[in-house]
């Protein structure tokens, strides 16, 4: 049955990628997390260090290659962005590839699974794909799932580090560097969520609810950007900085 079973899970996610492997011993192992294996070299975390690793070689490549007058350190914040831990689950949900992933009695069922690990299923399965079949075949992958999230992070001029953008406005406009203040707590210890402010020179910004903190105070920034007029609502939602 157990046999059955991954070999079904192994058929969908080559379905996935787009590659039948000649080692499936590999994919079954970027499908096995911690919490069944015996010992966590028996499980994917090697290749979840491989995948991240091969995943931004190709966003490091492309973002190189499409925005020549980038500098540095822009180039690197649309790179963090595409890469980050939120991105990596949102398209691991998209592929449908958390599904696929065997894990302990104790986390099947139940609570949504966790964000990390959806990402670690997604780099995982990208270390496997680049031992099986190299590392243009990994790129043939990740291109297409990156390329817009590469393409609206270079377009927006954030790449939703809000704190970062309020922090060089109110540098600069202002002389001030932001601070940010909870304003109230709920919930429970293992699932509070916070309000927090943004004050710059002694001027409040409207308080945001974030399920952590730093959520929170991303909120609050962006809160500020709006009121200020630096970051404005597009037609369709997305998010723009004005220059000022």
């Amino acid at each position: 049955m157990e046999d059955d079973v991954r070999a079904a899970a192994r058929a969908s996610v080559e379905a996935i990628l787009g590659h039948t492997f000649k080692d499936p011993a590999l994919l079954d192992l970027a499908l096995r997390h911690a919490s069944t294996a015996d010992t966590p070299l028996s499980s994917n975390e090697r290749l979840e260090f491989l995948g991240d690793a091969v995943l931004g070689m190709v966003v490091c490549e492309m973002v190189f290659r499409r925005y020549p007058a980038l500098r540095e350190g822009d180039m690197t914040k649309i790179k963090s962005h595409a890469v980050s831990r939120e991105m990596c689950a949102v398209i691991a949900r998209k592929l449908g590839l958390e599904q696929h992933l065997l894990l302990g009695k104790g986390m099947q069922g139940g609570a949504a699974m966790p964000a990390s690990l959806a990402a670690a299923a997604f780099e995982a399965v990208i270390g496997a794909l680049y031992l099986d079949a190299g590392f243009e075949k990994a790129g043939e992958f990740i291109r297409p799932l990156v390329t817009p999230v590469v393409e609206s992070a270079a377009q927006s001029g954030h790449q939703q580090n809000f704190k970062s953008v309020l922090q060089q406005h109110a540098q600069q406009a202002f002389g001030a560097t932001p601070a940010y203040r909870t304003l109230d707590e709920q919930g429970p210890d293992h699932s509070k969520c916070f309000k927090i402010c943004v004050d710059i020179g002694g001027r409040r910004f409207e308080g945001c609810w974030g399920q952590t903190k730093k959520k929170a105070e991303q909120e609050a920034a962006l809160a500020a950007l709006k009121e200020l007029g630096v970051v404005r609502e597009g037609a369709e939602g997305e998010l723009r900085i004005v220059p000022v």
